[in-house]
């Protein structure tokens, strides 16, 4: 005999093939982890990029409130300045 117990040599194939099946799980396990990785990567960078673009709109959104406001007052000032000019003209 080869000086493995008859007893013991199933066990002693199988625990030689599963490592040989481990392996290529193993291997999968860790493309499987990288690629996880990867992703909440993505994730924090778009969340990031998400967070800089709500304070960029914030701040658009307060400028062009400040503009409107800004062009109301300047339309009112200017419609003044013609109503007093027409009465200039019908009153010299």
């Amino acid at each position: 005999m080869n000086g493995i117990d008859p007893g013991y040599q199933p066990l002693y194939i199988d625990g030689m093939t599963t490592e040989k099946h481990t392996q290529p799980i193993d291997i999968e396990l860790k493309k499987l982890e990288n690629r996880v990785d990867e992703l909440i990567h993505v994730c924090d960078r778009l969340s990031d990029e998400n967070r800089s673009l709500k304070d960029q709109h914030k701040t658009l959104f307060s400028a062009r409130k400040n503009l409107m406001e800004k062009n109301e007052l300047v339309r009112t000032r200017v419609e003044s300045m013609i109503t007093r000019l027409r009465s200039m003209e019908k009153h010299p």
